[in-house]
């Protein structure tokens, strides 16, 4: 008999991909959406978008892996995480440099 533990880190990767179907699907709608104002922006949302696909083929590798079709070592997922983390910095140091140069140019429209 499988422990509880052991049975949900191997269905774990499976639910991750299934909710991932919908996060891929709401990016989609977003990204088709025309702006109603020219003061949004997306730059950030597309490096939040590249992580998700870096997620998704660390998913897909861990799947492959447990279902013993390829041979990686169990440091690659660092690798993938490292990268996703990067993409998430990035795009709140977007964020922030976009709302900065925003406040700034009402600041200036205040005087």
């Amino acid at each position: 008999m499988i422990a509880f533990d052991e049975a949900f880190n191997i269905a774990a990767p499976y639910y991750n991909l299934a909710m991932v179907v919908v996060v891929i699907f709401l990016f989609i709608r977003m990204f088709r959406q025309k702006p109603f104002t020219q003061e949004i922006n997306l730059k950030p949302w597309y490096f939040l978008f590249a992580a998700l696909v870096v997620f998704i083929l660390e998913e897909v590798a861990t799947v492959l892996r447990t279902a013993q079709l390829i041979t990686l070592d169990v440091y690659v997922n660092g690798f993938f995480e490292l990268i996703i983390v990067s993409f998430i910095i990035y795009s709140l140091l977007l964020q922030q440099e976009h709302l900065t140069a925003k406040s700034a140019g009402s600041i200036r429209n205040k005087r």
